[in-house]
């Protein structure tokens, strides 16, 4: 049952929100990966791993998207927020072009538009 302040309604922002959130945590990730030593019991690797902002950022992201999910999963039906959670697959796809450059085909945007009908159909009231 919904409780509280949230609604119905409320669910899609703060999905968006979250998968915004998470889809920003993996792209820093892999910029931080990008730039830390090679994995190593040694001083080099975990210097270059506590001292990279993009790493620690990639983590602080996690936890903000986390404490939303949390919120989420407790104010919302799990059957209509668990499926939103694929809205971070199409910020991902995003962030792959836009931030890395990489190659999309249309079968990956195909892709991508499925998802968000799937999405859009999940949070509609039933």
């Amino acid at each position: 049952m919904i409780r509280g302040l949230a609604s119905q309604a409320a669910l899609l922002p703060l999905a968006l929100m979250q998968s915004i959130v998470l889809a920003s945590a993996q792209v820093f990730l892999k910029l931080g990966l990008g730039k830390m030593q090679p994995f190593g019991w040694n001083r080099e690797f975990w210097a270059s791993a506590l001292l990279n902002w993009q790493f620690a950022f990639s983590g602080i992201c996690f936890g903000i998207a986390s404490l939303l999910w949390m919120y989420i999963i407790k104010h919302f039906p799990l059957s209509m927020a668990y499926p939103l959670v694929s809205l971070s697959y199409v910020f991902g796809l995003i962030a792959a072009r836009m931030v890395f450059h990489e190659d999309v085909g249309f079968s990956k945007w195909l892709g991508v538009m499925l998802i968000m009908i799937g999405c859009i159909i999940v949070a509609k009231p039933s």
